[in-house]
């Protein structure tokens, strides 16, 4: 699988992965501010390159009938992000095992915090039906949470 150029999917650090995003115009609403819609969005790509630097892949997981999918999220919008913006989206790993993992989210705006977020996703097969975690991905977060 090709490699993004550098700093594209973000880097792993303190455990966890950070990512960049700027806020454009197509991310607003008529008042100016990001959309709520639009922070789902922010996180699910934190959530994607966060696998993707710990070698999961989310093609590589359908050649083999699997995908993830959000069964749960608690989410609080604290503080709006207006255009032009630079967001840091922080996802950390809370608890894998079985066919579930929990991740927490932030979002910030430099030193302040805009959005906090829990989220649960779980593996499940063509069928939808829920699958255990494969070795591989249970070992690649039990190498980053250490």
């Amino acid at each position: 699988m090709p490699e993004a150029p550098d700093g594209l999917s973000g880097r792993l650090e303190d455990g966890g992965h950070v990512l960049f995003q700027r806020i454009y115009f197509e991310d607003t609403d008529f008042s100016g501010l990001v959309y709520h819609a639009r922070y789902l969005h922010f996180l699910e790509r934190g959530r994607s390159d966060y696998l993707r630097l710990l070698g999961i892949h989310h093609r590589e997981l359908a050649q083999e009938g699997l995908a993830f999918t959000v069964r749960r999220m608690e989410i609080a919008f604290d503080r709006p992000a207006h255009i032009d913006d630079v967001l840091r989206i922080v996802t950390r790993s809370e608890k894998t095992g079985g066919a579930r993992l929990v991740l927490a989210q932030e979002i910030w705006r430099e030193a302040e915090r805009l959005t906090v977020a829990r989220v649960e996703v779980a593996l499940i097969d063509a069928a939808g039906r829920p699958r255990r975690l494969p070795p591989a991905v249970s070992c690649a977060f039990s190498q980053v949470s250490s």
